[in-house]
């Protein structure tokens, strides 16, 4: 067979034909879209798998015949010796990461699609607590099943929470590695075969603290009646728990979400946990919480009395533990998240329409049949109810109408 020369390649047409190199077995010039380009491709059987495949070696004239019939010959040497050139050439480009790399690399991708910017950093503590001392520098191809197991086996049993939120945000970063073909499986698939058996009792999910709904009134006379202007922490959790609300809720809370005319609270979608939007009809109560906060600051209603920023996560927390330290009752007496069980249990006790009582607390409903029908927020209806629980909670301190 005569070698290709640059004359028949210069000639090339888009119509034509390939053309073989003549001396390299496979090789040969395929045409392209413009007259005397061509696109030199060396087809051969992959040692490894016995399927037929193309090798790209470049365009002519960029690649002369002499460069491709080199470049071919060097890929039918590897051949020859077992290897299949084009897994070495994906091989070499392929940069795999460690764990620790992939998981941040991962979080850094997650991170803009998570509303509650607590739960990114939470995601990535796990991690940096639990995984990385142990299998961080581990090259994500070389984490095995064995490798997560000795990460899970210290939290299994004794704190089984943390060990399934552990092994989820692993299996997410595996899951990661898999989808860019860094590893050939996720280990996480099968870890629990490595594991003991988890107890009933470590698998029971133990509940944010709640305050007795019964306690709630002396609460708020002992620790919540100061007069100090301006007291950001009381008033924020006085403001939560009159009107049930998550504490991230009220914390993001700005004027312009309140209707002081209609007395309603309305939450943007974007910071509701379910993504929908929720209004709150606000007691008289309420309302003199919200009057005591007015011209402190012009957008949020409830700012960091320093830095004027949104309130951190802390506040609530660290006052609650101040409250605990005074209390003698031992352990965690609440957590302002538990307030919202307090409300639930109250209204349960009170009789109060299960309905009702859900749509406060802007639960959704699970069942999609159900949901299809929930058109109304009854939020007329769940405004008597949230004055009565108003007029209950606060009945030792505050108000029963606004401050003018």
């Amino acid at each position: 067979m005569a070698v290709i020369t640059d004359t028949k390649a210069r000639n090339l047409k888009p119509e034509d034909k390939p053309i073989p190199h003549g001396i390299v077995t496979g090789l040969a010039l395929h045409p392209s879209s413009k007259r005397g380009k061509g696109k030199w491709v060396l087809r051969f059987v992959s040692p490894q798998t016995q399927k037929r495949r193309n090798a790209g070696l470049g365009i002519y004239p960029e690649v002369s015949i002499a460069e491709a019939g080199k470049l071919a010959n060097a890929m039918r040497e590897q051949i020859a010796t077992g290897v299949d050139p084009l897994e070495l050439l994906h091989a070499e480009k392929v940069v795999i990461p460690s764990f620790e790399a992939a998981a941040r690399k991962v979080h850094a991708e997650l991170l803009p699609g998570w509303k509650n910017e607590k739960h990114g950093h939470q995601w990535l503590t796990t991690l940096e607590k639990h995984v990385f001392p142990t299998i961080g520098s581990v090259l994500i191809s070389n984490i095995t099943a064995a490798n997560v197991a000795t990460v899970l086996r210290p939290l299994w049993l004794s704190r089984s929470e943390t060990a399934r939120r552990t092994k989820q945000r692993i299996h997410t970063v595996m899951a990661w590695g898999w989808a860019h073909g860094y590893c050939s499986a996720n280990p996480v698939d099968v870890v629990s075969l490595l594991l003991p058996q988890q107890t009933s009792a470590s698998l029971r999910r133990v509940h944010q603290p709640a305050m007795p709904w019964q306690n709630i009134p002396l609460f708020i006379a002992t620790h919540l009646d100061r007069k100090e202007k301006y007291d950001v922490s009381r008033a924020i959790l006085t403001f939560v728990i009159l009107t049930a609300c998550r504490s991230g809720e009220a914390r993001e809370m700005r004027w312009s979400e309140v209707d002081f005319q209609r007395c309603i609270w309305t939450i943007p979608a974007e910071k509701m946990k379910a993504g929908v939007q929720h209004r709150v009809p606000l007691s008289n109560q309420a309302m003199a919480v919200l009057n005591t906060m007015r011209w402190m600051h012009k957008d949020l209603v409830f700012p960091s009395p320093r830095k004027q920023i949104v309130l951190s996560d802390m506040a609530l927390t660290s006052f609650l533990r101040r409250v605990e330290g005074e209390s003698d009752v031992p352990g965690r007496v609440a957590t302002a998240h538990g307030f919202r069980s307090s409300f639930r249990d109250w209204c349960s006790e009170h009789g109060y329409p299960r309905d009702l009582a859900e749509r406060a607390l802007a639960h959704t409903v699970q069942n999609k049949v159900e949901a299809a029908y929930h058109r109304t927020d009854l939020l007329e209806q769940r405004r008597p109810m949230m004055q009565a629980w108003a007029d209950y909670v606060a009945s030792l301190i505050l108000p029963s109408t606004p401050p003018e």
